[in-house]
């Protein structure tokens, strides 16, 4: 059944035994896409492990359950170590991310993965499938919610849009975007290769309802999504604010790290930076690492 923690200081230091596990698998891999998974570790801390989203791990294909779909499907990572934190399956896994034949492919991948529900990665198509999901549900009279995380980025595509007409036209109060507004994308800032202007302005003259938050503030990002579930007979969007990068000081707000690959002494600066941030809540980090023995991860951090 879903997962809900007590409160915001148990939901903070789960978004740090995350982002701990997170950036080790993208290390260990030398792969994987940094700066927009750890943009939107908050955000899915919430949707799975705050009361939001309704799931259950031993049975991921439940009819009752609300779907999920990362449309931004290069953030898998985030995602990935979620699902193995929740029992979607083995945290061992984790080790697999990104080689050949692996369950965990660098982007989304429903034949694959247990606890995804999109083959995503083309940017933009992944929001028209959860619409189609959303638009289901609608006509079937189903009590399920339909959740899906966009890129600022991914709002360039004409396809979000004629997607977002759809989901006024057919007023589908269960579906729920959310915005990872972290500013830049593959080849730097958004405002810079295709303006987006006033986002909140846009998705209200498209039909929608629209909440704007810190995307890093887990109370805030709650508070939003209760709003959201009082709303009816539109769909409803959060634009969240977010840093890429957030939480490694060194991949902050910088478009490189939106694909680069870590090196061994980079992967060890953030766990390292990762580890102290972590201090405030006492224990070690480490006791929360799911797929690395002590002596793989001691090797790791020690490069």
């Amino acid at each position: 059944m879903s997962k809900a923690l007590q409160d915001f200081r148990q939901l903070r230091k789960k978004t740090e035994e995350l982002r701990y596990n997170l950036t080790a698998m993208m290390a260990c891999a030398g792969s994987g896409h940094p700066g927009g998974s750890l943009s939107v570790l908050e955000i899915l801390t919430t949707l799975y492990y705050g009361g939001v989203m309704r799931y259950d791990a031993e049975d991921p294909g439940a009819k009752w359950r609300d779907r999920f779909v990362m449309s931004k499907g290069h953030a898998s990572p985030a995602l990935y170590v979620i699902l193995a934190d929740l029992g979607y399956f083995p945290g061992e896994k984790l080790k697999e991310f990104d080689a050949d034949d692996s369950m965990l492919p660098k982007h989304c991948n429903r034949l694959k993965t247990p606890g995804i529900e999109a083959s995503t990665g083309a940017l933009g198509q992944g929001f028209s499938m959860a619409l189609g999901m959303a638009l289901a549900g609608h006509m079937d009279k189903k009590e399920h919610r339909v959740f899906c995380v966009l890129g600022d980025g991914e709002c360039q595509s004409g396809e979000v849009w004629e997607a977002a007409m759809a989901a006024a036209k057919y007023g589908l109060d269960q579906f729920k975007v959310v915005i990872d507004n972290n500013r830049l994308q593959i080849d730097g800032f958004t405002d810079d290769i295709m303006p987006l202007g006033d986002l909140k302005a846009k998705w209200e003259a498209f039909g929608w309802h629209a909440e704007v938050c810190g995307g890093h503030d887990l109370q805030a990002l709650r508070k939003s999504f209760d709003n959201m579930d009082r709303v009816k007979g539109r769909p409803q969007v959060l634009i969240a604010d977010t840093v890429k990068g957030k939480g490694v000081s060194f991949m902050e707000n910088e478009a490189d790290w939106h694909s680069r690959k870590m090196t061994k002494a980079e992967g060890a600066s953030a766990l390292r930076e990762i580890s102290r941030a972590y201090e405030e809540f006492g224990g070690s980090i480490d006791d929360f690492i799911l797929f690395l023995t002590p002596e793989e991860l001691k090797k790791l951090k020690d490069a």
